[in-house]
């Protein structure tokens, strides 16, 4: 019977204090509440390089979260790689009326006053996928550790390195913090066994990184590995190894599951490739903005993780890649 009685207060308390949509009951609600409450919390998410094949999965998980919590949330950035506008675009979510925002911060500080000046009109902030070591007013981040990563890949290369080898680091732009998070990394592994390195910057656009790529290889004889820090960049060592060093006792590592990627590592082209899990850097950003705006449900860290997927792996990733949860 007690049981009971508690349910229906529960119940009772629950109708009368709006579960769906308000974190207390506190009296009438104001007009300001009622107009709110009458339309879903508008989230929005803003990254760089928005049409990269990397994001798709993000703004799969993004689309299932909304439907999910009920609520709006788009993806949106610039074209390219350009912190400032990036940052801008924050600043104009704040004047748009967008109740939450993730961002994907790609640089020390170009976030910084972006951030908290949008935190400070009431609006809470996320990062998402990148989120630089510094410290930034964003409540939390759902993102890969990129240091450690960058060990990952290459602590598990060793083996492919001859003793005097000489290993090429790339990157498919530079000044962002993420892949130089990972080179940090890399390097660090490499300092420890007296690894020699060369670091290009290939662009992103994997047909001229696999140029870049072949022609820093056969400028220096030496280098046998590349180890790579993007996505871009990883396909395009995959592409410059296939096309002209096929065969010949070249490896290759690197991160991201783009389907030429997963095609490289099936054919054991790339020895192996990192995942970050892009699905749930779009699904749990908007989970948190909609726990904290209704309930008071302060973000935390999430760790996306870095699975190494190899040519075991890659066919079964594959299909689920075709869906965009990979």
């Amino acid at each position: 019977m007690l049981q009971r009685t508690c349910l229906i207060v529960f119940v009772v308390l629950g109708t009368l204090c709006g579960l769906g949509g308000t974190p207390l009951c506190s009296g009438e609600p104001s007009a300001a509440s009622v107009a709110k409450k009458s339309k879903p919390l508008r989230l929005i998410l803003i990254a760089p390089v928005i049409h990269e094949e990397f994001f798709l999965p993000v703004k799969k998980g993004m689309r299932d979260a909304a439907a999910l919590m009920g609520v709006e949330a788009i993806f949106t950035g610039t074209e390219g790689v350009d912190t400032k506008a990036q940052a801008a675009m924050v600043t104009r979510a704040v004047k748009d009326g967008y109740d939450g925002i993730a961002v994907d911060i790609i640089h020390a500080t170009d976030f910084d006053k972006a951030v908290k000046d949008a935190i400070a009109a009431g609006v809470p902030v996320v990062a998402f996928n990148t989120d630089d070591v510094t410290p930034n007013a964003r409540l939390s981040t759902v993102s890969q550790n990129l240091y450690e990563a960058g060990r990952t890949v290459a602590s598990r290369s060793l083996a492919a390195i001859p003793d005097g080898g000489e290993v090429l680091i790339t990157m498919h732009d530079a000044g962002i913090s993420a892949l130089e998070e990972r080179r940090r990394g890399i390097e660090s592994v490499l300092k420890d066994k007296g690894i020699k390195k060369t670091v290009v910057v290939t662009t992103p656009h994997p047909e001229k990184a696999r140029d870049i790529i072949i022609k820093a290889l056969k400028a220096n004889p030496k280098i046998k590995t590349v180890l790579c820090t993007g996505q871009a960049d990883t396909e395009g060592a995959g592409l410059a190894i296939q096309k002209g060093f096929s065969g010949k006792g070249y490896h290759a590592a690197g991160f991201d599951l783009s389907p030429n990627i997963l095609r490289l590592v099936d054919a054991g082209v790339i020895d192996f490739t990192i995942d970050q899990q892009p699905y749930i850097q779009g699904f749990y950003p908007v989970v948190q903005l909609t726990l904290l705006l209704r309930y008071g449900i302060r973000p935390s860290d999430i760790d996306a993780g870095a699975s190494v997927i190899t040519r075991k792996e890659a066919a079964g990733v594959m299909k689920l890649k075709e869906k965009n949860y990979r």
